[in-house]
C-alpha cells in the first residue's frame, strides 16, 4: 500500500511513444506510475522496468479503456494500491490510414471503433478517476489530441473527428469538473515514432513537416514537456488546447 506521499500519475497507452515518454517524465519527477495497454504487453513491461529504475512504484494495468466496466475496475485497483490519483493523461488511441475521399473504405466497425477508443475511452477514464482525483489538492487531466482535430488533416476522417470530440470534451469537462479537477489537451503534429512509420509505410514523415516553420518531426518527449507543463507546471490553465505541431497550424 502506498504511503500517499508519493503523487500518482496513470497514463493511458503507455507501452510506447508518447504514453511511455509521459510514465517515464512523471516517475523522474517523484510520481509512482500506472502503466495502461490493450495489446503491447511486451513494450508495456520494457516501460514498468524502466520507470522503477527511476524509483518508481508501478501499476501495470491491462484495460481496453473503451470498455467503460474494464475501466472502472483499473481504477479500482489503483484506489487499493496507491490510496490516490492526482493526474490521469488520456493518451490511448487508434486509427487506420484512409484517404479521406475513399468514402467506402471507412466502414461503420473502423468508424465506431476509433470513436470508442478515442473519445468514448478518454471520457470512460476521466469519469472513473474524478473522485479519486476530488479527494487531492486538486487534480489534472491532460487529454493527447492531434491538430488533425483543428485543421481536419489527417489519418482518416473518422480519426480528425475523433480528436475534434475530444477537443471539445476537454472544454466541456473543464467546466464540469472545475474548481478541483484542471482538464487540458496536448494536440501534437507529426510525431517521429511507429505510429506512422509502421500504420502507414508509404509515407516520410521527413516530408510531412519539410515545410513547417519547425521542419522537423517532434519526438515523444516533445509531448510529454507539454503535458508535464499542464499537469505541474501551471495552476490556472484549463480548458485549453496547446498544438505542439512546429508551427504546422499557423496558417
Amino acid at each position: 500500500m502506498n504511503s500517499k506521499d508519493r503523487p500518482v500519475a496513470l497514463v493511458t497507452g503507455s507501452a510506447t511513444g508518447v504514453g511511455r515518454a509521459c510514465v517515464l517524465q512523471f516517475a523522474a519527477r517523484g510520481f509512482d506510475v500506472i502503466v495502461n495497454y490493450s495489446r503491447s504487453a511486451d513494450e508495456a513491461a520494457e516501460t514498468v522496468l524502466k520507470a522503477k529504475s527511476l524509483s518508481a512504484k508501478v501499476l501495470l494495468s491491462q484495460c481496453d479503456v473503451s470498455d467503460d466496466a474494464s475501466v472502472q475496475q483499473m481504477i479500482g485497483k489503483i484506489k487499493d494500491q496507491f490510496g490516490r490519483l492526482d493526474v490521469v493523461v488520456n493518451n490511448a488511441a487508434t486509427t487506420s490510414f484512409i484517404e479521406h475521399a475513399d468514402l467506402d473504405a471507412m466502414t461503420e466497425e473502423l468508424w465506431d471503433r476509433i470513436l470508442a477508443v478515442n473519445v468514448k475511452g478518454a471520457f470512460f477514464v476521466t469519469r472513473a478517476a474524478t473522485s479519486l482525483l476530488k479527494e487531492g489538492d486538486g487534480g489534472a487531466v491532460v487529454n493527447i489530441s492531434s491538430v488533425a482535430g483543428i485543421t481536419g488533416s489527417g489519418s482518416s476522417v473518422a480519426y480528425c473527428a475523433s480528436k475534434a470530440a475530444l477537443n471539445t470534451m476537454t472544454k466541456s469537462l473543464a467546466r464540469a469538473l472545475a474548481p478541483e479537477i484542471r482538464v487540458n489537451a496536448v494536440c501534437p503534429g507529426p510525431i517521429e515514432s511507429r505510429w506512422i512509420r509502421e500504420g502507414n509505410p508509404g509515407t516520410r514523415i521527413e516530408d510531412m513537416v519539410a515545410d513547417y516553420p519547425l521542419p522537423k518531426a517532434s519526438m515523444p518527449d516533445d509531448i510529454a514537456d507539454a503535458v508535464v507543463f499542464f499537469a505541474l507546471g501551471t495552476s490556472m490553465a484549463t480548458g485549453q488546447l496547446l498544438s505542439v505541431d512546429g508551427g504546422q497550424t499557423l496558417g
